[in-house]
């Protein structure tokens, strides 16, 4: 399984940055419709998941997250998105690590090249019509912290 999630955050991302690199029509604005028609209500563009920080704040392409809300001891900084949809986004960065020695408030920060994959979006508990993105990825694509696998897969809270 852990292959699998370290193959499909890497085609995610190559893809994306293909995309991102060559351009895309959907760019381009979409021709106006008229409000009155019945069919133009349905075919309205769905607002896109959000990725929730500690504060349960919504938030899309965020360049910055806490992924340790407690004591912040852990978060991704200079996130650059790719791909942000209604199945997943895919982002670059780095995830910044407290080796908390000696201890937490007199450690050290240290920055891991990331790819970052959100995944599984679901109806947001406390706002039905928000969607959020409820699985984080994350694909050291270096070094990474001590103690911490390839691929580290976390459940976001809702």
């Amino acid at each position: 399984m852990r292959g699998h999630t370290w193959r499909t955050a890497v085609t995610l991302w190559a893809a994306a940055t293909l995309v991102t690199a060559l351009g895309t029509t959907s760019a381009a604005p979409a021709a106006a419709t008229s409000d009155s028609h019945p069919a133009s209500q349905a075919t309205k563009t769905p607002v896109p998941p959000v990725l929730l920080g500690c504060l349960s704040d919504p938030e899309v392409r965020p360049s910055e997250f806490i992924l340790a809300c407690g004591d912040g001891n852990s978060r991704l900084a200079a996130l650059h998105w790719t791909h942000w949809d209604a199945k997943d986004a895919v982002a670059t960065g780095y995830n910044a690590v407290n080796d908390c020695k000696p201890f937490c408030a007199a450690g050290r920060f240290h920055s891991y090249p990331v790819i970052v994959v959100l995944e599984h979006p679901h109806t947001w508990k406390q706002n039905p019509r928000v969607v959020q993105y409820t699985q984080m990825n994350l694909v050291f694509t270096g070094s990474r912290p001590d103690g911490y696998e390839r691929v580290v897969s976390i459940p976001l809270w809702n």
